[in-house]
């Protein structure tokens, strides 16, 4: 089973609620696909035996081959590529944007002249090990990379479905957030009682509405802010998971770097009925 952590807005504790929920049951992989700020790592502590960097494939021109018929530029929906074409004389030129391109292969697939081969630009590394029973993998985007998505994927494909697989996504409700849940069975989506927070976790549910994945909520710092966040959620039928109250206690143990369940076992059950409640919606 897939379960995705994710938020509509940084800051909710999505990290602390996916690490703790690892923390709490057994037979557990854990994919840290936040690779523009990786911080799981702080908390699990797990020792890195792998390091593989990742890669995406972007073209490159054979400016013998090439005619500047423009075929490449009208098939790039990203704009990776642009064609001058020759006139009066003069030798066009094709111009490759590679921090723009997605490595979708359209324009080598498409080429009329066979004049575009790929060639992998390295965009961030991934690396995998161990915290205690919990095998862990995350993904670290090379600074100034403006895209992140290939690299979730290329985390993603160390998923072993033989294990409980928690997510944990990056902030927010764009592309790297679509690429880091989809494909999961369920979503625990990260909120707190306040303007800013509902108003993402609207948004964040209505992406997962569009791509059909389960979800419920947890609310954090659930005794601050007002009511409107537990208001909405009756109003929509969304099942709410868990709540976690504003301690300084807690808020001292993460700023050590220290998960919840471990200084305070007494949560690890709470982490574990939602877990329970996530496999009974699947029965």
């Amino acid at each position: 089973m897939i379960i995705s952590v994710a938020s509509g807005k940084g800051g909710t504790g999505k990290t602390t609620v996916a690490v703790n929920l690892a923390l709490s049951i057994d037979n557990v992989q854990f994919l840290d696909c936040d690779v523009e700020e990786p911080n799981a790592h702080i908390f699990l502590k797990p020792e890195i035996k792998k390091q593989e960097k990742a890669f995406i494939p972007v073209p490159e021109i054979e400016e013998s081959k090439c005619v500047y018929c423009g075929k490449c530029a009208q098939v790039c929906v990203y704009n990776a590529i642009a064609v001058l074409p020759s006139q009066n004389g003069k030798k066009g030129a094709t111009l490759v944007f590679a921090q723009l391109c997605h490595g979708c292969g359209a324009c080598s697939a498409l080429c009329p002249e066979k004049a575009i081969k790929e060639v992998n630009r390295e965009i961030g590394v991934v690396e995998s090990g161990n915290c205690g029973e919990i095998e862990f993998v995350h993904g670290k985007l090379n600074i100034g990379e403006a895209m992140s998505p290939p690299l979730i994927r290329q985390v993603k494909e160390h998923i072993d479905l033989e294990k409980t697989v928690i997510i944990d996504a990056p902030p927010g409700t764009s592309c790297p957030v679509v690429a880091s849940v989809k494909g999961s069975d369920f979503c625990i989506l990260v909120t707190e009682p306040t303007p800013f927070g509902l108003n993402d976790l609207i948004l964040a549910v209505e992406v997962l509405k569009k791509i059909k994945i389960p979800f419920g909520v947890v609310i954090n710092r659930s005794d601050l802010g007002n009511n409107k966040t537990e208001e909405y959620c009756r109003q929509e039928n969304i099942s709410v998971l868990m709540r976690i109250p504003f301690k300084k206690e807690i808020a001292m143990a993460y700023s050590q770097g220290e998960p919840m369940v471990k200084a305070f076992p007494e949560y690890k059950k709470d982490f574990q009925k939602i877990f329970n409640t996530i496999q009974k919606w699947r029965i």
